[in-house]
């Protein structure tokens, strides 16, 4: 079994219409695959016409990386498609304990 310890589960949550710049970014940075599931955005600052709320599409692009990629993708989000841009990206991670079927970087 590969070694898959010390990976880190990177969500990165765009608004619809930036994924794409988001998959370029994280290519860039030695990414080799992400899954994309849409989703849609709930906050405080809802959007009502003629009484109903209307939610901010969103898209939730997911991969498992190493620690030091995490941490380029996270800078690069925060500068390019970050809550200061029209993209409004915020992006966290979280640990990998075990996973199967992932390739490293390079492979």
């Amino acid at each position: 079994m590969e070694d898959t310890t010390n990976m880190k589960a990177l969500f990165i949550i765009v608004n619809v219409g930036y994924t794409e710049d988001v998959l370029v970014l994280t290519r860039d940075l030695g990414v080799s695959g992400a899954t994309i599931m849409s989703a849609r955005g709930e906050s405080s600052r809802h959007e009502s016409i003629m009484g109903i709320t209307v939610d901010v599409e969103k898209d939730l692009v997911f991969c498992v990386v190493e620690p030091e990629t995490a941490e380029e993708v996270m800078a690069a989000v925060k500068e390019k498609v970050g809550v200061d841009t029209p993209a409004h990206g915020v992006c966290f991670t979280l640990p990998v304990d075990k996973a199967v079927g992932l390739r490293k970087t390079g492979q």
